[in-house]
């Protein structure tokens, strides 16, 4: 199989699962505006097809993470401003993490989204200047990392946790039942 990611977080929840895989990065343009969903996962086929071209007998594996919270949709902020004001809009709501996952094999496509709830606690300046100074923000969708310091602005989740972290395991599995034994 083949992640087409250059995300640390997928890397590290496949090796975890011990799943055989080998990283090439996509770099497909990607949609920012739209239904959480359907944005989540033409994203992440536009990854795996962009690497399926490249690597057509492959397994190939896109996904795509975005937080949205009113109509709104979060990904990577481009700089600590942008950080501050959607940390600044999450703080003391609960938004939507919503993740694409898209298996290429053979020519054919495969897509799910799963959607996991995340509560932040209020935050005051102190805690956003706290979070910022870290910089952990750097290259997350939302602006925050729940596996790392960004777990001290999270009230509570409902759904997958891993999710958030950015690779839905539950819905990965669904889709391909037989990927812990290839």
């Amino acid at each position: 199989m083949i992640l087409a990611s250059r995300s640390p977080q997928r890397r590290a929840i496949l090796e975890q699962l011990g799943i055989d895989f080998t990283v090439e990065a996509a770099w497909a343009e990607e949609l920012t505006d739209g239904p959480p969903a359907e944005v989540a996962i033409e994203n992440a086929y536009r990854k795996a097809a962009e690497v399926a071209l490249r690597f057509p007998d492959a397994l190939v594996l896109g996904v795509d993470t975005i937080v949205a919270l009113g109509g709104r949709l979060y990904g990577k902020p481009a700089d600590g401003a942008q950080a501050r004001r959607t940390l600044e809009a999450l703080g003391g709501r609960t938004h939507a993490v919503v993740s694409g996952v898209c298996l290429i094999e053979d020519g054919r496509s495969r897509t799910a989204a799963a959607t996991t709830l995340v509560e932040f606690r209020a935050l005051d300046e102190a805690v956003i200047d706290w979070y910022l100074a870290c910089g952990e923000w750097h290259e997350r969708a939302g602006g925050y990392a729940i596996q790392g310091r960004g777990a001290a602005l999270v009230a509570g989740i409902e759904g997958d946790f891993f999710n958030v972290v950015g690779l839905p395991v539950a819905t990965l599995l669904t889709i391909v039942p037989g990927l812990l034994f290839q």
